[in-house]
């Protein structure tokens, strides 16, 4: 007899909703680290005479968080293709919130030397590994209680968490900015958006706690098919789906985190604008993020995820040369064009991506699955992106080739997506798991 899948639409809600409020605070997290690079890190853990050089230190170690992000992915994939989507929740968002209040404590470069950017190092390891367990279960808990025809949608609100952190964080350091001088921001006044996830995480491990498990990983367990070697089955059986994915991945972190975090460094050094401006513009940037990712997962849900990623990925390439264009006028209100614009094209990618990545994968392995090709595609094209841009223009002195190196990677994310097959079935995360399905549990 065949398990029939339940689901509830108003536990898909609640669902919806804490993936929503917990990778808000997970990337919340994530980026008052990247904005802290731009504002504090180089002279605080990386001193010396060339701030060029303290700046691509201060991005290295932004970097580093990335690395462990894959690994994060497949630990997290394995525990939850075997134990379950929410534990690994519960266990990235500690991991996540432990690291950023740390930070937020950790003496500087003055105080105890060599060690201070050393521990700052292990440290954004620990945030990258518990972000790269977050994804995968965020959106898998959303896409697996939706309702059938809903599923794009319900999936979007853990992508939704992304600009919503992103506004967060840079909200957080505007106050603290302009509240304190910038002798005391220096002093401790930065620590202050690190000190405060301590609450925030107190209030989004409470919120996951009172979710249910996935339907569909329960469907697993209770017909015995939980596969033992998730990562071994998806890279023997799945490599095609898995590198594709991957590969499609590419182009939406990496213009994001140009946005994010090389924009704040080059509208401050380079145009001249000050700090605050910088972070306004992000934030209007990142408002128009979030709308976008609800419109267009929406969409999806009528005309296809594929279709709706194609176009995003196009408009990365296409936008790459006027968005330099734009930001080089030093106008804040064409940067803002830029940027929104710019996060127009990542919301279209991100807004299906969700139930795009999980219909390609069984659902005993689809943790696994989706972790690992979200996370390969942001270290490729999210990771290094600041550092290169940096060195790109120290190089040429023009945002030419970094404009250049923006429309490849839409490119090539365009190109990966054409060969991605899209599943035909409505969602292909069945109510009633099929031992003959193209996703059904083995």
């Amino acid at each position: 007899m065949m398990p029939t899948v339940t689901r509830s639409t108003s536990m898909a809600r609640r669902v919806a909703l804490s993936s929503l409020i917990g990778t808000t605070i997970e990337w919340y997290d994530y980026f008052i680290y990247g904005s802290a690079a731009v504002l504090v890190f180089g002279p605080q853990f990386f001193p010396g005479d060339d701030p060029t050089a303290s700046t691509l230190a201060a991005f290295a170690t932004f970097a580093v968080g990335f690395l462990a992000r894959p690994i994060g992915g497949i630990v997290m994939g394995h525990f939850g293709d075997r134990v379950g989507r929410k534990s690994m929740l519960i266990i990235s968002m500690l991991l996540m919130g432990g690291a950023t209040v740390a930070i937020g404590l950790l003496p500087n470069y003055a105080a105890i030397g060599i060690a201070a950017p050393i521990l700052l190092v292990v440290l954004r390891l620990v945030q990258g590994f518990g972000v790269g367990g977050e994804w995968g279960g965020a959106v898998l808990m959303s896409v697996e209680h939706a309702p059938r025809g809903r599923r794009t949608f319900y999936g979007s609100f853990a992508q939704m968490g992304l600009p919503a952190g992103i506004i967060f964080a840079n909200l957080v350091f505007i106050v603290v900015v302009n509240v304190v001088s910038p002798e005391a921001f220096a002093a401790w006044g930065w620590r202050l958006p690190f000190l405060l996830s301590a609450a925030l995480i107190v209030f989004g491990f409470v919120l996951r706690f009172k979710i249910t498990e996935s339907p569909t990983f329960t469907g697993v367990k209770d017909t015995g098919s939980v596969e033992k070697q998730p990562l071994v089955a998806l890279v023997t059986r799945h490599f095609k789906p898995l590198a594709l994915a991957s590969a499609a991945s590419i182009a939406a972190p990496a213009l994001g985190y140009l946005i994010l975090v090389y924009m704040l460094s080059y509208g401050t050094a380079v145009l001249g604008l000050s700090k605050t401006t910088m972070l306004w513009l992000i934030i209007g940037g990142a408002a128009v993020w979030f709308i976008v990712i609800a419109v267009s997962a929406q969409v999806a849900d009528r005309v296809g995820r594929k279709k709706v990623f194609l176009a995003g990925a196009l408009l990365v390439a296409i936008w790459a040369f006027p968005f330099f264009a734009l930001v080089d006028t030093a106008s804040p209100a064409l940067i803002l064009l830029a940027f929104a614009v710019g996060t127009s094209a990542i919301a279209m990618m991100a807004g299906p991506q969700a139930a795009l990545v999980a219909a390609l994968f069984p659902p005993a392995i689809r943790y696994s699955g989706a972790s690992v090709a979200y996370q390969i595609g942001s270290i490729i094209g999210g990771a290094f992106a600041p550092m290169i841009a940096t060195a790109l223009y120290a190089a040429t002195g023009t945002s030419v080739l970094i404009a250049c190196y923006m429309g490849g990677l839409g490119l090539l994310s365009f190109v990966a997506l054409l060969f991605l097959r899209e599943e035909k079935d409505a969602d292909n995360i069945p109510d009633v798991v099929a031992a003959d399905a193209p996703n059904s549990i083995r």
